[in-house]
């Protein structure tokens, strides 16, 4: 007779979790089928959507995403869309600001740099939760084949402020306030969102010259 506790709900939950994971980053998300997760665990699939509620609620469990975009899209669609940009930038900082989600959202880019299976899990993440519902939600008129290099540009742009700002903290970037943040960053991610692919932007310096040239020795 075989020793030990028997499974609990925490244990199946946790075994869901863990083959889902692994599908995830090996097949992707559109490939992943409830149906043959639950075979692989040996479990009906109706376990499952009791313990997850649809597969995409299981995707969100399986990379650990503090938070569900979806949720702050209408934060930044609704409203003038010469906007966009400004309420963008600053939904971001307003997620990595909060107290609850501001944390994990750390914990969860340091694992993603980390961990080669994470790693895959948020690049399928940002396809299916940002890329995706970009391209639906994002009435720019521009071509739907310039998406994917824009909203990669535009996470390069939110990505390594939240990095300067939030894990390396670099001054006086961290200390800055959200205003001046957002007034900085918006016209970058102005341009990933609507300006021309390809082609260097001319940029008109508010620099003095003076302040350019070596100082006098």
């Amino acid at each position: 007779m075989r020793s030990g506790r028997r499974p609990g709900k925490q244990d199946t939950r946790e075994t869901i979790l863990v083959a889902a994971r692994a599908s995830f980053a090996s097949d992707g998300y559109d490939a992943t089928t409830v149906r043959k997760l639950a075979a692989a665990v040996g479990v009906d699939p109706a376990l499952v959507h009791h313990y997850f509620g649809s597969k995409e609620e299981l995707f969100r469990s399986a990379v650990g995403a503090p938070v569900n975009p979806a949720s702050l899209f209408p934060r930044i669609f609704v409203g003038p869309r010469s906007e966009i940009p400004e309420r963008l930038v600053r939904t971001f900082l307003g997620v990595w600001d909060d107290p609850v989600t501001g944390p994990s959202f750390l914990a969860f880019l340091r694992t993603a740099v980390r961990n080669q299976t994470t790693n895959k899990l948020v690049r399928e993440f940002f396809d299916l939760q940002v890329q995706r519902r970009v391209l639906r939600d994002l009435d720019t008129g521009i071509p739907a084949a310039e998406i994917p290099l824009r909203t990669t540009l535009l996470a390069s742009h939110l990505f390594g402020l939240a990095m300067m700002r939030y894990l390396i903290q670099l001054e006086p970037l961290a200390s800055a306030s959200t205003d001046t943040v957002v007034a900085a960053v918006a016209p970058a991610v102005r341009h990933a969102l609507y300006g021309p692919l390809g082609q260097a932007s001319r940029v008109t310096s508010t620099v003095t010259p003076s302040v350019l040239e070596p100082a006098p020795e």
